[in-house]
């Protein structure tokens, strides 16, 4: 009667159902020196489950980490970062020319400067009808505020 519970108890805990108390039971039973021959095979599947119990992880495991040290690497972004710039401004600087409007003969500069001096004059002539558009402006305001 015993052997049947057994086989059925076993079939139940290859196919998930059984409770805790059935699988006690299992345990129980092939932990003792009477199995039956058929079943001798299982011995050793719940005898291993036993042994696991009575095993301990003894090692140490060494909880200490590493430590960073983030100012060395805060200081060398900061130099990546002042490379990256002062490189990119150096090679995207204007071109300096060493053409400074120098001639070959005096004739030519004078030529080049009476040039230059004739569009100022030009232009400070412009600027100073403009000053007298604003005179009159001014006097013909002064006119009217001083008449009421």
């Amino acid at each position: 009667m015993e052997l049947n519970r057994i086989e059925t108890i076993l079939e139940k805990y290859f196919q998930g159902e059984t409770t805790v108390l059935e699988e006690n039971e299992l345990k129980n039973y092939f932990s003792s020196s009477d199995v039956a021959q058929h079943l001798e095979q299982y011995k050793l599947l719940f005898g291993y489950f036993s042994e696991a119990k009575k095993q301990a992880y003894i090692k140490t495991v060494p909880l200490k980490t590493k430590k960073r040290n983030v100012r060395w690497i805060s200081i060398a972004a900061s130099v990546v970062a002042l490379l990256g710039i002062s490189t990119f401004t150096y090679l995207h600087q204007p071109q300096e020319s060493n053409d400074l409007g120098t001639y070959e003969s005096p004739e030519e500069a004078f030529a080049a400067t009476q040039k230059a001096l004739s569009l100022l004059s030009k232009n400070v002539n412009v600027g100073i009808e403009s000053v007298s558009y604003i005179n009159e402006f001014q006097n013909s305001k002064e006119l009217i505020f001083k008449s009421k």
